[in-house]
C-alpha cells in the first residue's frame, strides 16, 4: 500500500512544473503521520529523487528519529524570542538549495513573530511556487471551518488553524488511521508524549469519546474532499442557477466566526461560490462606530477572506432591501444569517415592525434563508444540505454543456503598473481608459455604472486586492483591467489602501459570466504567493504571464 502511494506521488513529480503538495492527515498526534512521511521520503530517495527534510518534528520518538537518519536535513534557523531560544524552518535555505522534494512537518504551525510569513503553510506556498514539491502532515482539528465542531466534540479550543483551501488545493491527501484503542496504547507506552504528560493526555484530549469523534470527523472530511475532486469540472465552473451562498455579517453580531465557518462548509457541500456581505448603515460609518467595533469588524472580514469568501461592503439603511438586491445581482440561492441579538418589542410589532430575519424570509422569494443560532451551532444543521447536494450537482451538469462555450477568461486583461501612490477613483479612470478600445464599450455609461456600484460599497479580496465592477449593456464578453501599485491605491472613503485593483465590466445579460469572473478573480486574489509575485513584477507582460499561469492552474485543478 505505501509503495503504491509513493509511486503515485512519484508520477506526479515527474510530470509537473509547479510544486505539488501531498498531505498526510490524521485525527490526532501519534497516529503515524510523520512516520509515514519519512517512509515515503526513503522510498523516493531510493528511486533517485532529491529529498531533503525542511523540518521534521520527532517529539523524541525513537522510531521516528531512526527514520530521519539517512535523509539530508536542512539546518533550522535559531531565534531568541522573549528570552527563549526557538528554532524555525529555514525557508531561504530551502529555496536556495532547491531539492526536488522537501519534508515540512506540522503544516498548521505558527511561526514566531518577525518571521517572513506568519504561518508555516505560507512558507509551503512559497516553496511550491518555486517548483519544489512538498510532503507535509496535518491533524483534522486544525482546519479553520471545523473550529466550533472540534470544540464541541472535545472541549478544546484549537489555536493553530489553517484555511480550508490549503487542503482543498493539495494534490494528494492520505489518511493515516489507527484504532483509538491502538492510539491510547501507544500513548501509554510513551510513544506519543513524554512520561509526565501521559496521564493528563489520557484523561483529557485522548479520552476514547474525543478520539472517536475526531476519527469520524477525519473520515468525513476526506470523503468530502474525494467527492469534490470527482465532480464534473464543467459543472463546477458554471453557476447556471441561483445557488451561490452568501453570509450576512453584522458589526456587533455574536460569534461571527461560527457563522462564517458554517457558510464555508455549506458552500463546499454545494460546490458553489460564496460571499460575505456587510451592510454599513448611516449609524455604522467608520467615523461613527468606536475603535473596538471597527477592530472586531475588520477581524471578521479578514476571517471571511481566509475562509475563501469574496467580501462585499454595501451602504444602505434598509438592510433587508440591500441584502436581497445583492442576492438577485449575484445569483444567490442561500442566505446565511445569525439569530438576531434582540427581538422586536411587542409594542413595535403592533405597529407592524418585524425583525430582519422575518423580513428576509417573507420578502426573499425563491431564496433559502438559513438562520443559525451562533451561540450553539447544531451538528445536524448540514444534513439537509447533504441530501440536496447531489440533486443540485445533477442540475449543474445538465446546464454545463449549454453554456460551456461562453467561459470568461483573464487572458485578455489590460495591465497598468503605477510607480507612485494613486487615489482609488483616479486608478479606476485610468483602468477604464485602457478598456475603452473594447468593441461596444461606451466609456461614460460604464463610468456611471462603476460609480453607482462603488456608492453602494466596496469589494476586496485578500489583504491587497480591490475589485470595482459593474454589469453594463453593449459588450458581449467581460472586459477586465488590472492595476498594480506597490505604493498603494488609497480609498479615502473607507480609509483603506490596496496594492492590486481588478476592474471588471460584464455584459448585463446573462449574469453567469459576471458571477464566474468574480469567482475566478476572488480565488486568484486570495493567493498570497501570486500577490507577492505580481507586486515584484516590473513589466505589464510579466504580470500577464502570472495571470495566465495562475488561471491555467485553476482550470487544471492545481
Amino acid at each position: 500500500m505505501n509503495d503504491n502511494r509513493a509511486d503515485s506521488f512519484l508520477r506526479l513529480i515527474r510530470r509537473s512544473q509547479r510544486g505539488r503538495l501531498k498531505i498526510y492527515m490524521g485525527y490526532a498526534a501519534g497516529v503515524g503521520k510523520t512516520y509515514q512521511m519519512l517512509l515515503e521520503a526513503h522510498r523516493l530517495k531510493e528511486d533517485g529523487i532529491d529529498v531533503t527534510a525542511g523540518i521534521v518534528e520527532t517529539h523524541g520518538r525513537v522510531e521516528t528519529e531512526a527514520l530521519l537518519a539517512g535523509l539530508e536535513t536542512i539546518a533550522l534557523s535559531k531565534f531568541t524570542y522573549r528570552g527563549i531560544d526557538v528554532e524555525e524552518m529555514d525557508l531561504d535555505t530551502i529555496l536556495l538549495r532547491r531539492p526536488s522534494v522537501v519534508l515540512v512537518d506540522e503544516l498548521a504551525h505558527t511561526n514566531i513573530p518577525g518571521s517572513k510569513n506568519a504561518k508555516r503553510y505560507q512558507d509551503v506556498e512559497e516553496i511550491l511556487s518555486a517548483g519544489i514539491h512538498v510532503i507535509s502532515t496535518l491533524n483534522v482539528q486544525h482546519l479553520e471551518s471545523l473550529y466550533e465542531t472540534v470544540e464541541r466534540a472535545t472541549g478544546v479550543k484549537v489555536r493553530e488553524r489553517i484555511p480550508d483551501h490549503v487542503v482543498a488545493e493539495a494534490d494528494q491527501l492520505v489518511n493515516v488511521d489507527i484504532t483509538t484503542e491502538d492510539l491510547r496504547r501507544r500513548l501509554k507506552e510513551g510513544k506519543v508524549y513524554t512520561r509526565e504528560s501521559i496521564e493528563t493526555a489520557l484523561d483529557h484530549f485522548f479520552k476514547p469519546t474525543n478520539l472517536e469523534q475526531l476519527r469520524e470527523l477525519t473520515l468525513r472530511e476526506l470523503a468530502a474532499q474525494i467527492d469534490s475532486r470527482s465532480r464534473d469540472p464543467l459543472a463546477e465552473a458554471i453557476p447556471s442557477s441561483p445557488d451561490q451562498v452568501m453570509v450576512c455579517l453584522s458589526s456587533r453580531g455574536p460569534n461571527s466566526g461560527a457563522l462564517l465557518r458554517y457558510a464555508s462548509r455549506l458552500a463546499g457541500r454545494l460546490n458553489r461560490n460564496w460571499y460575505a456581505m456587510y451592510v454599513q448603515t448611516s449609524q455604522e460609518h467608520p467615523t461613527v462606530i468606536d475603535a473596538t467595533t471597527q477592530r472586531i469588524l475588520s477581524n471578521t472580514l479578514t476571517l471571511a477572506q481566509q475562509l475563501g469568501a469574496t467580501v462585499f461592503t454595501y451602504k444602505g439603511d434598509d438592510i433587508v432591501k440591500t441584502i436581497l438586491q445583492f442576492a438577485r445581482e449575484y445569483r444567490v440561492g442561500h442566505i446565511v444569517i445569525g439569530t438576531p441579538g434582540r427581538s422586536v418589542p411587542l409594542w413595535r410589532r403592533f405597529k407592524g415592525e418585524v425583525s430582519i430575519v422575518e423580513r428576509l424570509i417573507t420578502e426573499g422569494r425563491g431564496v433559502t434563508v438559513v438562520v443559525l443560532d451562533t451561540r450553539a451551532l447544531p451538528d445536524q444543521a448540514g444534513e439537509e444540505i447533504n441530501r440536496q447536494a447531489e440533486k443540485k450537482r445533477r442540475k449543474f451538469k445538465e446546464r454545463a454543456e449549454q453554456v460551456s462555450g461562453s467561459k470568461a477568461t483573464l487572458s485578455n486583461a489590460h495591465v497598468l503598473i503605477w510607480d507612485k501612490a494613486i487615489e482609488k477613483y483616479e486608478a479606476m479612470k485610468q483602468l477604464l481608459n485602457v478598456c475603452s478600445r473594447e468593441k461596444g464599450l461606451h466609456r461614460e455609461s460604464a463610468w456611471d455604472a462603476l460609480l453607482e456600484r462603488e456608492q453602494q460599497g466596496g469589494t476586496f479580496v485578500g489583504e491587497d486586492v480591490a475589485i470595482p465592477h459593474a454589469r453594463i449593456t453593449g459588450i458581449k464578453r467581460p472586459v477586465i483591467a488590472l492595476g498594480v501599485c506597490k505604493s498603494g491605491i488609497h480609498d479615502r472613503e473607507y480609509d483603506r489602501t490596496v496594492k492590486i485593483m481588478f476592474l471588471l465590466l460584464s455584459p448585463s445579460e446573462p449574469p453567469e459570466s459576471h458571477v464566474e469572473m468574480l469567482g475566478v478573480i476572488g480565488r486568484i486574489g486570495r493567493d498570497d504567493q501570486w500577490r507577492r509575485e505580481v507586486l515584484s513584477a516590473r513589466k505589464s507582460s510579466d504580470v500577464m504571464s502570472l495571470i495566465r499561469q495562475r488561471e491555467k492552474q485553476l482550470k487544471s485543478g492545481d
